[in-house]
């Protein structure tokens, strides 16, 4: 059985993603259907995470939208 993370940190996500901290960054800001972060801590340098499960979504979201424009 795969365990399947719960949340991602900023980094690693760009790591699945293949972009780098900016282009994270502007797809946060820039794509409304992108999960939102989750800020641990009020102080700026509190760690970010994702929640896993919904950058899966949006992975399957985005494949779909773009499986139905080239179809």
């Amino acid at each position: 059985m795969t365990i399947s993370p719960i949340r991602v940190q900023f980094k690693t996500v760009c790591e699945l993603l293949d972009v780098s901290r900016e282009s994270l960054r502007h797809k946060i800001r820039t794509d409304k259907t992108f999960p939102k972060p989750i800020k641990e801590g009020d102080s700026k340098q509190s760690p970010v995470y994702f929640d896993y499960a919904d950058l899966v979504a949006w992975h399957n979201n985005q494949k779909a939208t773009n499986s139905e424009m080239e179809a």
